[in-house]
């Protein structure tokens, strides 16, 4: 049986507590419905029993990292909790994508044509769908993942048309030491004049700003549940 760490579990529900106050702050400000918001609790490298604590206080997504760490915690949370949603905001690679189409209900970090056709494949084989955000580098940073923006309606227009994929939004992670603001406005231009409603950033240091800019899907780890182990 998983057990929740009894020292933190008041820390992790008063910060979610807190977390969700600010969504809704930050939301109101820009006339937004706080409900058009999905907080994503980032759980990455905390052990299952930190994440009981927020899912007794009634949260429902979650977001990982790394394929194998999400496929050794989840499944015991999940026959408790079946109605979570699992998202995949790490990188993935082809070899890992049979078990993440299985695992996970968003993926996050589409990225490269490979990936893409990888994908494709493993759907069509499994029959199993998970809703897709396009990774854009905005920073064009070398080191990052991503599509870089020059590039972004092109590969969507090929995911979509050409693959088949289900592209529901763009995900991004502007620069750690620049202003977030610019980015988070190319993200949404380009997602706009796609037609794409899904907005995924923002995460604990600038996730008001990014609803501002219309984020939907904001990523909060340490805001909820502390410093990484």
């Amino acid at each position: 049986m998983i057990q929740s760490d009894s020292f933190r579990q008041k820390d992790i529900t008063t910060n979610l507590a807190s977390v969700r106050a600010r969504i809704a702050a930050a939301a109101q400000a820009v006339g937004r419905d706080p409900a058009s918001i999905t907080l994503i609790a980032v759980s990455k490298f905390h052990a299952a029993g930190a994440v009981l604590p927020a899912l007794a206080a009634g949260q429902r997504d979650f977001g990982e990292n790394r394929v194998q760490e999400a496929a050794a915690k989840w499944p015991p949370l999940r026959e408790n909790f079946p109605e979570c949603k699992l998202h995949l905001i790490g990188p993935l690679q082809t070899n890992k994508v049979r078990e993440a189409v299985a695992l996970f209900d968003m993926i996050h970090t589409l990225d490269r044509e490979k990936l893409a056709r990888r994908i494709a494949d493993e759907i069509a084989a499994s029959g199993k769908s998970p809703a897709l955000f396009i990774q854009v580098n905005t920073g064009i940073e070398p080191q990052k993942a991503g599509v870089p923006p020059k590039h972004a309606d092109g590969f969507i227009t090929h995911c979509r048309a050409g693959l088949g994929l289900n592209i529901c939004g763009l995900m991004c992670i502007p620069p750690a030491h620049e202003n977030a603001s610019p980015h988070f406005a190319l993200l949404a231009e380009i997602a706009a004049r796609n037609g794409l409603e899904k907005l995924s950033m923002g995460m604990s240091d600038d996730f008001e700003t990014a609803i501002a800019h219309g984020a939907t899907h904001i990523r909060v780890g340490s805001a909820i549940f502390g410093a990484r182990p």
